[in-house]
């Protein structure tokens, strides 16, 4: 652990923030419900957003395997209460009126290559007009993907804390030739950007929160080379903050090229490492990771988390990285680990940085 420390200040301000948010009420939504209930509520039906980490979304076969799991069999332990309470969230803003599912490409686009239409932002809009957003990206790994474990499970504790906070839902699987997980999430923080007033945000400072893979992905964009924020003619983050990111794919690179962009010889985001692109222009960042991530050990751990961390050092970027004992991957707000309580840290590292 090193890195800037929030002074006890700035810590008491973040608590009484904290504390003078509303409550939010126990909704209908509850982690003992199937997965089959939760998408059979009207308003979560209605609203749009992506309730999927196994890939069902597009399996009947597999839809049809875990729809009857629970919401804590589905999600596991360490998200289950925090992805019922995003719902809950969700649930409260579709019947305020509110418009919950955006789509970051336009129709045009979308009738030209159908593959675009699975792009989406969710909105968990915050208390504070104005104020700073955080954009979550989760991981992805073939036909799974982390809008719920990670995505809506971490937007609800952010926007609890007040915070308007988006959840990218980008192409994976078959879906990712041509970079096109870095153009989406490129073309994302370009729409918010472009409607920041319609959304009540400011278009700077914010925060890019991103998990495994999407970590990976948030940390090239957050990179001033040349396929980095610049690129997208955007603001630079104000902050990266990071569970658990894959910095380097290692044997699974030719895979990925040979299968998703075998006629093309030219760059692909998985080739490259978040630890090659920083910069001491790179934004302050917060991350994490467990000894017992045994995906991150598949990788060879040595070339994860570490490299990152060194490379921050070594250019000077204001960094805080924790490092736990039991902390596996896949875990999203981490309750019940050594993680538990991370993201309020990460928050505070967020304000330290960008006040």
């Amino acid at each position: 652990m090193f890195g800037h420390r929030l002074k006890r200040g700035a810590v008491v301000l973040c608590l009484v923030a904290v504390l003078a948010l509303p409550a939010y009420a126990e909704g209908r939504i509850t982690t003992d419900m199937t997965m089959k209930e939760i998408r059979s509520d009207p308003a979560i039906a209605g609203s749009g957003i992506s309730t999927y980490i196994k890939g069902d979304a597009d399996s009947l076969t597999l839809r049809r395997k875990y729809e009857n799991k629970t919401l804590l069999d589905y999600v596991g332990e360490t998200t289950a209460q925090d992805s019922a309470d995003g719902l809950n969230i969700v649930i409260e803003n579709y019947e305020a009126g509110k418009q919950v599912t955006w789509q970051v490409y336009s129709p045009e686009e979308v009738a030209a290559d159908s593959s675009l239409g699975c792009v989406q932002l969710f909105w968990f809009p915050g208390t504070n007009t104005d104020g700073k957003y955080a954009l979550v990206v989760g991981g992805n790994a073939a036909m799974k993907s982390g809008d719920l474990n990670e995505g809506i499970a971490v937007a609800a504790k952010l926007n609890k804390m007040g915070y308007s906070v988006f959840v990218l839902r980008y192409r994976i699987w078959w879906d990712i030739s041509n970079n096109g997980p870095l153009q989406d999430l490129g073309r994302a923080v370009q729409f918010i950007t472009n409607h920041a007033q319609q959304f009540g945000v400011q278009p700077e400072n914010y925060a890019l929160v991103g998990f495994s893979s999407g970590g990976q992905l948030c940390g090239l964009f957050s990179s001033d080379k040349r396929y980095g924020y610049k690129a997208y003619d955007v603001p630079k983050p104000g902050a990266l903050l990071m569970g658990y990111p894959v910095n380097d794919f290692a044997e699974i690179k030719p895979v990925y090229h040979a299968v998703m962009d075998p006629a093309s010889c030219r760059w692909r985001y998985y080739w490259s490492d978040i630890s090659g692109g920083i910069t001491p222009d790179f934004p302050p960042t917060y991350f994490w990771y467990g000894k017992n991530d045994v995906s991150l050990k598949t990788l060879g751990y040595p070339f994860q988390g570490p490299a990152v961390r060194k490379a921050l050092e070594a250019n000077g970027v204001p960094c805080e990285v924790h490092v736990y004992e039991n902390a596996p991957h896949a875990i999203g707000t981490g309750n019940g680990t050594d993680a538990e309580g991370w993201l309020s840290s990460a928050a505070a590292f967020w304000e330290e940085h960008t006040s």
